[in-house]
């Protein structure tokens, strides 16, 4: 990531989290979806030099910033039904580019089994304030765990940069309480803590995999 996709990105995270302040939609329009632009610019100029495994994360990417874009809207439950929709075919194409390029033993078995559990701990938390949205939600959960499985398939498979595996992998993660802040946010108790948390993350996370492409 360089500076002058840095510089700009942390100048609209500011201006967006002043917007989630002030629960102003309009600065949101004029912050979030340039914001997320450029995680998409990042992944075009990095060096394709695994072109399948940069078309799925660019792919994920894109509907990340459709997901974005819904999630402005974030009081209309229809709205955020098609942005959580978004972003579970997001984290689809990211789980599939990652088992297609990780390594599968052991290890990720475990992985997998942890997050199982963290899962369904989630889950338990959540539920009482799901209703309607509690198949939808079992969904995303189960699919944002696979993903971050697979981040850890990259993780160990010896035929990748470390750099690029270390990228993957925190950027999983970050993505994954990123999304526990805005699932607290939506169905348990909404407040500025939530963002101020899980919008840095997100971002992170974001910037994390389009640089991952030219780093493995």
């Amino acid at each position: 990531m360089t500076l002058p996709i840095l510089f700009p990105a942390l100048l609209l995270l500011a201006l967006l989290l002043y917007a989630e302040k002030r629960e102003s939609i309009p600065w949101k329009l004029a912050s979030k979806p340039l914001l997320s632009a450029l995680f998409i610019l990042t992944a075009c100029l990095q060096p394709w030099t695994t072109p399948s495994f940069a078309g799925w994360m660019l792919a994920g990417l894109m509907l990340s910033w459709v997901g974005d874009l819904f999630l402005i809207f974030f009081n209309s439950r229809k709205l955020f039904l098609a942005g959580l929709v978004s972003f579970l075919l997001g984290h689809v194409c990211y789980a599939v580019c990652f088992y297609t390029y990780g390594f599968l033993n052991g290890w990720v078995a475990a992985g997998l089994a942890v997050l199982l559990a963290v899962g369904t701990v989630i889950f338990l938390w959540l539920r009482p304030h799901l209703g309607d949205m509690t198949a939808p939600v079992i969904g995303y959960i189960v699919v944002i765990s696979a993903m971050v499985g697979g981040a850890l398939a990259v993780f160990i498979n010896p035929e990748w940069a470390i750099e690029g595996r270390n990228a993957v992998l925190a950027g999983a993660v970050m993505f994954y309480i990123s999304d526990i802040m805005v699932a607290r946010d939506q169905f348990v108790a909404s407040a500025y803590i939530n963002r101020i948390v899980g919008l840095p993350l997100y971002y992170a996370a974001q910037f994390l995999f389009a640089s991952a492409i030219g780093l493995l």
